[in-house]
């Protein structure tokens, strides 16, 4: 027995009163209509209907029954025009899983002029290093880093795309010079960041052909504004991603080295379950950051071409 049609059939019997008159608003025969009371009382073990030749009546159960099937049917009804709205509809709670950099560089800035376009969402920002498993940990999107789309189930819309800048603090430049070349970073004392997304060797581009360098590591973490602190006190060179080194070249405590330099490409990507009835506050997120964060980095570009934060000695024309 379908518990929920059967409910239905009897609020239909009740408030017309005719097993007849439920079967005509509901194209079934009046003996379904009436197997289906039948079979509800039988299941329920108590009456809900007084039946004679003329009309038809409810008991005492089944008038007390028959307020809760009211309102469970309204509950029903209610959580299924949601549910099938909710590609049409941004609202309710948004779990956004990003990288710590992208995350509190970039999304962190743009969740107050999300939150205003779409004020029904509530937006939830986890950060951390690692990939999660997006499903078992309740995630509706995943932001990570990637050389290409990740080889994933999950559907993977690009963002945009960064790279790695070369920095240094003045007061590093100043007593250990500047490296002409990426082959003279071996010489410096240099700081790495431990990261998936990012490889032990400083991966560059010479004679139009990439160059691994490994550098003499002094100092290694897993997140880059540390790198970044690091760097700022005079600790080494890094290679930090471009939207973390943009504030620290504006503020003035680090330095741009190596400028014709882009090293470590990647694209920016947002993960998800399933294009197929897509909520409608992960396809806003998505676009959203679509339209956002090339623009962002667009500003952060212009900060990186300027000469004016370059090391002197650093001289060559970005490319």
């Amino acid at each position: 027995m379908d518990l929920f049609q059967a409910m239905r059939i009897f609020v239909r019997v009740a408030d017309s009163g005719s097993f007849t008159a439920a079967a005509q608003a509901t194209n079934l025969s009046t003996a379904q209509v009436s197997r289906l009371v039948s079979d509800l009382e039988t299941h329920l073990q108590a009456r809900l209907l007084q039946r004679t030749t003329r009309r038809v009546s409810l008991t005492a159960a089944g008038a007390g029954y028959l307020e809760h099937c009211k309102q469970i049917l309204l509950e029903v009804e209610n959580a299924g025009a949601e549910a099938s709205g909710a590609h049409l509809t941004p609202r309710g709670r948004l779990r956004v899983h990003s990288i710590i950099g992208v995350g509190s560089q970039l999304l962190a800035p743009l969740a107050a002029r999300y939150r205003e376009r779409y004020p029904d969402v509530q937006l939830d920002l986890t950060l951390s290093q690692r990939l999660p498993d997006l499903l078992a940990e309740g995630h509706d999107v995943v932001i990570t880093l990637s050389t290409g789309l990740p080889d994933s189930e999950l559907v993977g819309q690009h963002i945009a795309d960064m790279h790695s800048v070369v920095c240094a603090a003045p007061s590093y430049i100043s007593v250990h010079g500047v490296p002409a070349s990426p082959e003279q970073l071996t010489e410096h004392r240099c700081l790495r960041l431990v990261d998936p997304a990012f490889p032990e060797d400083w991966i560059f581009t010479v004679d139009g052909e990439p160059r691994a360098i490994r550098p003499q590591t002094t100092f290694q973490v897993n997140v880059a504004e540390a790198i970044a602190l690091a760097a700022e006190a005079g600790m080494g060179i890094c290679l930090l991603p471009d939207y973390v080194a943009a504030r620290s070249l504006a503020r003035g405590s680090l330095v741009r080295l190596l400028p014709e330099q882009r090293p470590h490409r990647k694209g920016i990507y947002a993960l998800y379950p399933s294009r197929r009835y897509l909520d409608a506050k992960v396809r806003t997120w998505v676009q959203f950051l679509q339209a956002e964060i090339p623009e962002a980095l667009e500003q952060t570009t212009a900060i990186l071409d300027d000469p004016m934060y370059w090391a002197q000695g650093s001289d060559a024309a970005p490319r």
